[in-house]
């Protein structure tokens, strides 16, 4: 079964993902941070990562450095109201392999 992290602050958003990829038979897991969510990867490496740009402690940007910097392939997918060029450049550049608005 594949599997897929939901990085987001907001449990309704977590919970809404969770619901949508269930149904699509993703084993599903949930991390509130980017903090949260690097000690889930190396503990273990999810198939898909869905992450949202703004979040306490460890913001979606350095927690996909950080991912990327340990040699980590997840499939990266941002979901995030951010909309500007200059940020979705910076996604990709930093290793993203989606974004979605």
């Amino acid at each position: 079964m594949k599997t897929c992290l939901v990085v987001d602050d907001s449990k309704v958003i977590r919970k809404v993902a969770r619901h949508i990829l269930e149904s699509l038979d993703f084993e599903v897991a949930e991390a509130v941070d980017g903090s949260d969510a690097i000690d889930q990867c190396r503990a273990a490496e999810p198939d898909v990562i869905l992450l949202d740009w703004n979040m306490p402690i460890m913001g979606g940007m350095d927690f996909l450095r950080t991912l990327r910097s340990e040699g980590k392939t997840s499939k990266v997918i941002f979901c995030t109201t951010e909309n500007g060029i200059p940020q979705i450049e910076a996604a990709i550049a930093a290793g993203a392999d989606e974004f979605v608005m």
